[in-house]
């Protein structure tokens, strides 16, 4: 485990404290986040993610750094799915947009306390149990092999868990109030829709936490590593969405770039479980081929996104 002096978390922890006091004050009244706008956030996340990326190889060494900056990478290009997820949410709940950044705010407050839960555990459980590196490999293989099919779970936000236990808990109206979350009708709290959607993004990031954390747990088992990348991964989430709102559909070869580099991780995850347990001659995969893997994948899913469109579908035909 990495030796991560104690300011160096304070530094961290200062820093997403900071960015997302700046990010609710810059957003404080509702308005539709447009392209410049989203751009000039996402260019922000990214550069933050950097920078700390630099400190990290400064202080921590150039293993530790590139750690860190393949697992952030990994983390940014599995977080496009969850984009595809937002816009049905948004969609279901007919969210205006003015709203959907607030919920967005709050959608990633509560992501980071929840991958901080689930990387910890993961952390602990890898450190005591390495054969468990083989589930999280068939984990990974198995979601390569819905993206290749193209047999993703199918998500209804309505019925999710957590919006049909918000809905025990607490009476849902039908109409928004603004950017209230509750209400007061004949003297009783109720909530507004934007709380059920809030709960569904919840729910969401919770599905897809079952890819991101043994993907990440493959980069690196160091708790520092993991969860800081996420973090910013996670940090940049919003801008991203507003940045690709209208566009998610024309990057139609990211899911076979994404299911190449899942079934990477699961391969990855086999040799370094096999390597600890088998046999130290079994090779590992060393980080920076990671990484460098990671790119091209990515950037060839993007090129060949743009310069082969997707086929329009047929006319359904002649209308009444």
């Amino acid at each position: 485990m990495l030796e991560v002096p104690l300011w160096l978390w304070g530094v961290f922890a200062a820093t997403v404290v900071v960015s997302l006091a700046v990010d609710l004050l810059a957003h404080r009244s509702a308005h539709v986040i447009g392209f410049k706008e989203a751009a000039a956030w996402s260019g922000l996340w990214v550069g933050l993610a950097l920078i700390f990326g630099g400190v990290v190889f400064l202080v921590l060494g150039t293993t530790a750094g590139t750690e860190y900056t393949t697992a952030w990478l990994l983390e940014k290009s599995l977080s496009v799915d969850n984009l595809f997820v937002f816009a049905v949410i948004f969609a279901y709940f007919k969210v205006p947009r003015a709203y959907q950044h607030r919920v967005l705010f709050f959608g990633v407050m509560g992501a980071l306390v929840f991958r901080a839960v689930f990387l910890s555990l993961g952390v602990a459980v890898v450190s005591r149990f390495t054969a468990v590196l083989y589930a999280f490999a068939a984990v990974l293989f198995y979601s390569t092999y819905k993206l290749l099919k193209d047999e993703e779970d199918s998500f209804d936000p309505g019925r999710s868990f957590a919006v049909r236990a918000l809905r025990k808990i607490v009476p849902v109206r039908d109409e928004y109030a603004g950017a209230k979350f509750f209400v007061k009708e004949a003297g009783k709290l109720v909530a507004t829709p934007l709380l059920a959607v809030i709960a569904a993004i919840e729910a969401a990031d919770l599905i897809f936490a079952v890819d991101s954390v043994p993907a990440v747990l493959a980069v690196s088992d160091d708790a520092f590593i993991v969860y800081t990348s996420n973090a910013f991964a996670i940090l940049g989430l919003r801008a991203l969405y507003f940045l690709l709102s209208g566009l998610l559909d024309r990057f139609h070869y990211l899911n076979t770039g994404l299911a190449v580099i899942l079934s990477f991780i699961g391969v990855k995850l086999i040799l370094q479980a096999s390597h600890k347990l088998i046999s130290p001659a079994i090779p590992e995969i060393p980080s920076p081929l990671s990484l460098a893997v990671i790119v091209v994948v990515l950037a060839v899913s993007i090129v060949l996104s743009i310069r082969r469109p997707p086929a329009r579908a047929p006319d359904s035909g002649d209308s009444d």
